[in-house]
């Protein structure tokens, strides 16, 4: 009995937080569809819960293990969120890769720096060109968002028209890229629209969203007016607002020198491509180190206290061999990203003991959001028309809102975190079914799974210390002199006044005098009892349970 076709959509990243976006659509039988990806985005570390990762990545296991029903990947945009894991993780999926120009540049130079062909990734025209993949017809929709050439898409299927929004705003002035196009997103949603995959960042906030162009007089009056030197930092994505930000140093007087590699990135793929012209021209940061204070204005990376980021280290200090002093100024152009909190304000407090004054966005002066706000979101319901709304693009809460703000307007909303794979072959949207969905940690130049340990134990280590216990047994299953112990992350000394190591090495001595001859002949038994003596002698001199690495090595007959 043949099995009916259905339509299919499931988030494997970017349904429940923000970042790492990677979304699935399928069509035809169950268990035999036909799949696209949209999007395979990164998202990023930190200390306190993934210590000396690198980049986090979905979990694909559940789409690696069908690439044989993959049709292609489409990029929406170029930033990290949504194109970041491209050359990363292409070589499990081995499909093609759709993106508009400027987009394409980046996912292209991404697959050239992980061994990957960039002959892979294809250019492709925006509405109303269509990509065949499998059973979809794919374009992309002109958007307006804080990075050129963004696009949402429309997926036309056997079952109805997807329009899948990406992120994007409602800016008809965004000084560069795609200004919003009504008339476009009306002819788009003519056909009818089955459902709209949307955009959710915003949703909480109650203003409709501001043109880019709203922030550039402030910023020129702020530039215009300081006595010293002018150092802003702002997303190194956003070339709309490092060319006002440019634009209001030259206006000033002032020379303009780009500090980061990410930064001078974005730039010169503006202008290889042709979407970034008439940019201000700029200086090297040797001729910057030659002029006066006042006639200069720096544009840096770092807006979200990356520690390696320009921003950070000219808060240490020299960066390039430039520095700041009593008397400058330092502008936010950006929004601190919940989670970034305590490194941006490290900067901060960094440049107010330099004596330099911050100016950060509490005002809403300096800085748009490249996001639709609520009554943006409503309008684009209303536009859309949509038999279903699937938010996406948020954490769960703003998933959640965006249900209840469809239904305000007396549309079904379905909420669909990371997992939920949901059937919208119906008038309804039916949940399907549930996927096991994770992350994959780049430890360096290796991808681990967020199950694997190896960051558990990191963590472990990093709280508790960890000690090493060595011991040598003899061909007789005796010990050869006594255990002996490195530390690592913890005190030398405990409440006994004595070293650490000392009392370590004494009470595991005592034990090894009075174990057994059945627990010195089993490893597991040995490593088991010393391990507890090590945990115990700990809590008592230091009040923690330090991790225990036993090695016993025998000689042999």
């Amino acid at each position: 009995m043949s099995r009916p076709d259905r339509l299919i959509y499931l988030p494997l990243g970017g349904a429940g937080e923000i970042g790492m976006n990677a979304y699935v659509y399928g069509y035809g039988p169950q268990d035999a569809e036909r799949l696209i990806l949209v999007d395979l985005g990164v998202t990023f570390p930190n200390m306190d819960t993934t210590p000396g990762v690198d980049l986090i990545f979905a979990d694909i296991s559940w789409l690696e293990e069908r690439r044989d029903r993959l049709e292609a990947i489409f990029i929406t945009h170029a930033h990290e969120d949504h194109v970041g894991a491209v050359g990363h993780l292409w070589s499990r999926l081995r499909a093609p890769v759709y993106a508009r120009p400027f987009t394409a540049n980046h996912a292209s130079r991404k697959m050239e720096e992980q061994g990957q062909d960039p002959a892979q990734v294809i250019v492709t025209d925006p509405w109303p060109n269509k990509v065949q993949a499998g059973p979809f017809q794919v374009s992309f929709l002109p958007v307006s968002h804080s990075i050129p050439e963004s696009s949402g898409l429309v997926i036309d299927s056997p079952a109805g028209r997807i329009v899948h929004t990406g992120d994007f705003k409602l800016d008809v002035t965004p000084v560069l890229g795609d200004p919003f196009d009504r008339d476009l997103w009306a002819e788009v949603a003519g056909d009818g629209v089955k459902v709209l995959t949307c955009d959710s960042t915003n949703v909480f906030s109650p203003n409709p969203g501001r043109s880019e162009t709203s922030v550039g007089p402030a910023i020129r009056q702020l530039v215009e007016r300081a006595d010293g030197m002018v150092v802003a930092t702002t997303f190194a994505s956003n070339i709309a607002r490092l060319k006002t930000l440019a634009e209001a140093g030259q206006a000033a007087g002032r020379s303009v020198c780009l500090l980061g590699r990410a930064m001078r990135r974005m730039v010169e793929a503006g202008v290889e491509t042709g979407v970034l012209t008439d940019f201000p021209k700029t200086i090297s940061p040797e001729e910057a180190g030659n002029l006066p204070r006042e006639n200069l204005m720096l544009i840096v990376t770092g807006s979200q206290g990356e520690r390696r980021a320009a921003s950070a280290q000219l808060s240490r200090g020299k960066y390039m061999g430039l520095s700041l002093r009593e008397g400058d100024l330092f502008l936010f152009s950006s929004k601190t990203i919940p989670g970034n909190e305590r490194g941006v304000l490290q900067i901060v407090n960094a440049f107010s003991e330099l004596g330099v004054d911050v100016v950060d966005d509490d005002a809403d002066l300096y800085h748009v959001s490249g996001h639709a706000n609520r009554p943006d979101l409503a309008r684009i319901h209303q536009l859309m028309n949509p038999q279903i709304i699937v938010p996406m693009h948020g954490e769960h809460r703003h998933l959640r809102e965006h249900v209840k703000l469809a239904a305000e307007s007396g549309r079904t909303g379905v909420l669909a975190p990371n997992g939920t794979m949901l059937d919208l072959t119906g008038d309804t949207a039916q949940i399907a079914g549930y996927v096991d969905t994770g992350r994959t940690y780049l430890d360096g130049t290796v991808q681990i799974g967020a199950l694997d340990g190896v960051v558990r134990d990191r963590i472990r280590m990093a709280l508790n210390g960890q000690v090493v216990v060595s011991v040598l047994i003899d061909e007789e299953d005796e010990p050869m002199g006594e255990p002996w112990v490195e530390l690592m992350g913890l005190p030398e000394t405990g409440a006994s006044g004595a070293a650490l190591s000392d009392v370590l090495e004494a009470d595991l001595d005592q034990f090894m005098g009075r174990a057994s001859d059945k627990t010195l002949a089993d490893d597991d038994k040995l490593e088991e009892g010393l391990r507890r003596i090590v945990r115990q002698s700990a809590q008592a001199e230091i009040g923690k349970r330090p991790e225990v690495k036993v090695i016993v090595s025998r000689l042999s007959a």
